[in-house]
């Protein structure tokens, strides 16, 4: 029980006896007021029975409130408007007074003295209080500063950095440990891996480092136990116990380790995951420890209340730390989910294979670049981290509606399909064997009706016409096996297939029917590419296929733009691209990086068998005529020349 310290002024005549035998009462005379001590939790209540006189004395050290939080008695034996009254006034309004006039009713006063002594007791008790409330607020501030930052941070390593860092402060430790348990994938042997360590008195490079998961260690017996090991001396640890402390550091260094407080870290599953190790708790937070002397003076044991807090945060740490690896292998499932869906892409169109790495290869490029732009309209435009990963996905999986595509149009490489020539090819076997025949039955024929001698004289001009007649069906033919081959701009169709379309041919049946049928015909008439109108359509509706399977996958808040990202990167900026014909405004500057990232690939990809890869300057010159024609993005296309983003697939 706390006890009062009763000073008495020296104007005071004798006290009631009643009083001097109160045990919890202290009677201490004095000449003037001292300086208020110290904060003790401790320390002695204190009032004070003066004279007016004695305040008339000490005015200045009152009102400077140098008195200890108290109580005043104030000694006026005349009573009424005495000169005591008059400085009533120089007293503090924090200090409880009275104004005593007798001692004459010692019960009266010893109940004064009494009532005084509760006052004090309920107003000491309610400062400590407030300030316990004062601290525990601020823990709890502190505690849910360091939730938000945990939730927030999603680098591992930086995270269990963050993790020291913060409850190194919280705590006011001078250096931190941590600890983490790994389990080895092929021989299932748990080992214990030193992840991060921190000092403020003597920072120092580190790596971490594996070591064995025992109980010879402190983080290690209680990574295993899951104790709570709590050392007020690191130096003083009885040899009875399983664990040591290793000193090899601070004889390395001359650092002093000191107090040490090792808490386990436990997931939600309540499964050890390491181990917190806080090291020397300071009186103050910026003093650093650079002697054993230092040492001595400064550091304190951990306390309960530490051992708690630290319980929390550690716990909290790592249900962090465990939803970021569960964050992580999320993001590793998804990663291998496009990877599956690139393969398949290329696996239904092999021709094809590379091109969505290498789109997205340039498109992310092209977006660093866009970053790096200080000058420009698209100086004020900055693509997060997330925002980049978000525009790689879109563009690794722009192609993935070829999926619904018929395979035989999405990877036609000529402009007939491959049967058809082979059909070709076959009718003019047959037609060429045709003639022979024809003009062997001729020759047969006008054998037997002119005789050997005319037919002797006539074999030269018989041989003449079959072999000009075949010499004719063969330029047909090698005059349509190159007129298949498809054209990357656009070229007047050959006068011969018009002629070659006017021919026929009987069939085995006696069936007349034109040299080339009219899908035929049409194919090999085409001025440009390898598709005719319906197949080109046909390949055209990838991109609305592509859309349609992105937006059906339920993405997270930094994804979500994806689907619309892919879906318009055949668009161009005057309106004449597909599927929607988006004009300038409605397409993303996502898309548009895209676009020219496509754009690019195709037409230098080695891998197209329906046509010939341009050269690098080529591609650029090309890529400029389409921002002459309105297609693309002309300030976009000079960030990419001008960064040498082109460059990015040869560097990978």
């Amino acid at each position: 029980m706390q006890k009062l310290n009763l000073q008495i002024s020296e104007g005071i005549p004798d006290l009631p006896l009643v009083l001097k035998r109160e045990k919890n009462i202290v009677i201490t005379p004095i000449k003037e007021i001292l300086p208020a001590p110290a904060a003790n939790k401790n320390q002695a209540l204190t009032a004070y029975l003066i004279d007016p006189d004695f305040i008339v004395k000490n005015s200045e050290h009152i009102n400077s409130r140098k008195l200890t939080p108290g109580s005043i008695l104030l000694w006026n034996p005349n009573g009424g408007q005495s000169s005591a009254e008059s400085v009533v006034s120089k007293i503090p309004d924090n200090l409880i007074y009275q104004v005593i006039h007798s001692f004459a009713d010692e019960k009266q006063f010893l109940r004064i003295i009494r009532n005084l002594y509760r006052s004090l007791f309920l107003e000491n008790e309610l400062s400590r209080k407030e300030e316990m409330l004062k601290i525990t607020n601020k823990q709890n501030r502190e505690l849910l500063e360091v939730g938000i930052a945990l939730s927030a941070e999603r680098d591992n390593d930086k995270l269990l950095n963050l993790i020291v860092r913060r409850i190194r402060g919280i705590t006011l430790s001078d250096a931190g440990s941590l600890y983490l348990i790994k389990t080895d994938a092929k021989t299932g042997q748990k080992s214990l891996l030193f992840k991060i360590a921190q000092n403020d008195s003597n920072p120092a490079d580190f790596s971490e480092f594996s070591m064995p998961l025992n109980k010879k260690s402190i983080g290690g017996y209680v990574a295993l136990t899951g104790e709570v090991l709590n050392i007020k001396d690191a130096y003083l640890i009885p040899g009875n116990r399983e664990y040591s402390f290793n000193k090899s550091y601070d004889e390395k260094t001359g650092y002093r380790t000191k107090s040490l407080l090792t808490v386990p870290m436990k997931d939600h599953k309540d499964t050890i995951i390491g181990a917190i190790q806080l090291i020397n708790r300071k009186k103050d937070a910026a003093v650093r420890i650079s002697s054993k002397e230092a040492a001595r003076k400064m550091i304190l044991p951990f306390n309960k209340e530490n051992e708690s807090l630290v319980l929390s945060l550690a716990s909290q740490a790592a249900v962090s730390l465990e939803n970021n690896m569960l964050y992580q292998e999320i993001e590793n499932l998804f990663e291998g989910f496009v990877r599956a869906s690139v393969t398949a892409i290329e696996s239904r169109d092999p021709t094809t294979s590379g091109h969505s790495d290498r789109v997205a290869l340039y498109t992310v490029g092209l977006a660093e670049a866009v970053n790096r732009c200080s000058s420009g309209i698209y100086r004020k435009v900055h693509f997060s981290a997330e925002e980049i990963k978000e525009i790689r996905y879109a563009s690794l999986l722009h192609d993935f509606g070829k999926v619904g595509v018929r395979e035989h149009v999405l990877v036609k490489a000529k402009k007939l399909y491959p049967y058809q020539l082979e059909q070709i090819k076959m009718r003019f076997a047959y037609i060429q064997k045709g003639i022979e025949l024809s003009v062997m039955q001729e020759r047969f024929n006008f054998l037997l009706s002119e005789g050997k001698e005319a037919y002797s004289a006539k074999i030269g001009y018989f041989e003449t016409r079959v072999k000009k007649r075949l010499a004719e069906i063969d330029n047909y033919l090698n005059t349509i096996i190159a007129v298949n081959e498809p054209s990357a701009i656009a070229e007047a169709p050959s006068k011969l297939i018009e002629k070659i379309k006017l021919e026929s041919w009987v069939d085995q049946q006696g069936t007349e029917s034109p040299l080339l049928t009219d899908d035929e015909y049409l194919k090999l008439r085409m001025k440009k590419g390898s598709l005719d109108e319906e197949e080109r359509l046909e390949i055209e509706s990838h991109v609305t296929h592509s859309y349609q399977f992105l937006r059906t996958i339920p993405w997270t808040k930094e994804m979500k733009k994806i689907p619309v990202i892919a879906y318009g990167h055949h668009e161009k900026l005057n309106g004449v691209g597909y599927p929607r014909s988006l004009v300038e405004e409605e397409i993303p500057i996502q898309t548009r990086m895209m676009t020219i990232a496509d754009i690019y690939d195709a037409l230098t990809a080695m891998d197209r068998p329906y046509k010939r890869a341009v050269t690098k300057d080529r591609a650029l010159d090309i890529l400029r005529y389409e921002v002459e024609d309105n297609h693309i993005d002309p300030e976009l296309l000079r960030i990419f020349i001008e960064a040498r983003v082109f460059e990015k697939a040869c560097d990978s």
